[in-house]
């Protein structure tokens, strides 16, 4: 048998709403197919959602990390991480292909 290292990746595309916990931490819950994942980030990771919230029209989130505590309903995510893109419409993504 060999070792191997278990990650969860959870995509989002809207603004959860989150619980600001200690030192401006913000704390907020994804339900993922009936198992709701707690999720805890920095202000600094925080700020990627809000930022692409506000910047673009559509965007998608995918946030990683490892399984970490089970909680009643779920587990809370262990070192998550977040990163942002934006969703170009199939419309748009044409029109630049064209030029």
């Amino acid at each position: 048998m060999i070792t191997g290292k278990l990650e969860v990746t959870i995509k989002i595309n809207s603004l959860p709403q989150p619980k600001t916990v200690e030192n401006g931490w913000q704390e907020f819950q994804i339900d993922c197919d009936g198992r709701v994942v707690t999720i805890v980030v920095k202000p600094k990771m925080w700020k990627k959602l809000t930022d692409a919230q506000a910047n673009w029209e559509s965007w998608v989130a995918a946030i990683t990390g490892t399984i970490g505590e089970t909680t009643e309903d779920g587990f809370v995510l262990n070192n998550p991480s977040i990163q942002t893109f934006e969703k170009k419409s199939k419309q748009s993504e044409a029109v630049e292909a064209a030029t």
